[in-house]
Order: C-alpha cells, then structure tokens, then sequence
C-alpha cells in the first residue's frame, strides 16, 4: 500500500489495493483480504487522503459463543503537509513529510484503524439471546427448562416502579 507522490499531478487520484492480511500484519481475528480504496486529492502543498477499507474476521459471539464471521469496514482521513523542517503534529490524522519524499506507505494507519474496528461488544446477530445462566442451553436454538426463581416480596415496589418509568417512556 504505497504510493508513488514524486510525479503525480495536483489533483484527484483513486487508488485500490488488495493484500493479504499477514502481509500488513494483521492477525487472528482477521482472514483473508483487505481492500483498500484510496481517494487522494494532491495540493501544491498537502495530500488529502480519504481511505476505506474492508477485511473479513471471525470472531466468538460475547452473548451465545458460538463463532461467526463479519465484514468490518473502517475510514479515515489523512492529511499529509510538505514541509522541508521536521515538524511533529499532535493531531493524529496529520503527518508532516519533507517535500522530497517521493512516496507514501499507508500499511500502518490502514491497519491501526483495521484494528480499531473490531467492534467492543461482538455479537452473531443484534438479538442474540444467549445461554441460559443456569444450565447453559443456547436460547436461541432451544427452550430451557430451568425451574423460574420467585421474586422476593422485598423487591416488588422497585419492580412495579421500573414498570411504570418504563411505560411513561414509551407513550412520550
């Protein structure tokens, strides 16, 4: 994933890349390809680059563990500013480069945002039901036949409570 700059004319350029994932280091939970599409407009002083990227993963489902495979996307923008001193930025979607660098590597940011795609909670599907705390069948295949717990009488005043802020919420 490099890109020659040195003789590119100003303007709008787009770019695809497919590479494996092993070849810019990204592991398990990552398979296969990723793709890659870069938009990159060139300024007499800066590069703007606009980047998608799609790669396959597997991973275990947090509610029912049982594995699937998902399409993560990620983008972000980069903004590249010739300059001839060594200056450092602060700002995570700006790099300094001196005006005879001739071209440019996304691999890292490609996958570092690959990376911050994996999404926090991972489920199979948005209404996964999960297993059964007690005897641990997959609800989402089978009944379970766990005997219910009985509410304690102490907590009946809180439940009815929850029921009606529950209830005003969904008429307003």
């Amino acid at each position: 994933m490099i890109i020659k700059i040195a003789n590119l004319s100003l303007g709008r350029h787009v770019f695809d890349f497919t590479e494996k994932v092993e070849d810019i280091e990204l592991n398990e939970p990552f398979f296969g390809e990723i793709n890659t599409k870069v938009i990159l407009n060139k300024l007499s002083d800066q590069l703007i680059a606009e980047v998608s990227s799609v790669v396959s993963a597997e991973f275990e489902c947090d509610r029912c563990t049982c594995k699937f495979e998902n399409q993560l996307t990620s983008s972000y923008q980069m903004i590249y500013l010739m300059r001839n001193d060594k200056t450092e930025s602060d700002d995570i979607n700006v790099t300094y480069i001196n005006r005879e660098t001739d071209k440019i590597s996304l691999r890292n940011d490609v996958r570092e945002f690959a990376i911050l795609s994996i999404p926090m909670k991972k489920l199979c599907k948005e209404d996964c039901k999960g297993l059964c705390p007690r005897c641990g069948i997959d609800l989402n295949h089978d009944e379970c036949k766990c005997q219910k717990e009985e509410i304690n009488p102490v907590w009946l005043p809180l439940i009815e409570n929850k029921d009606k802020l529950n209830n005003k919420k969904r008429n307003r």
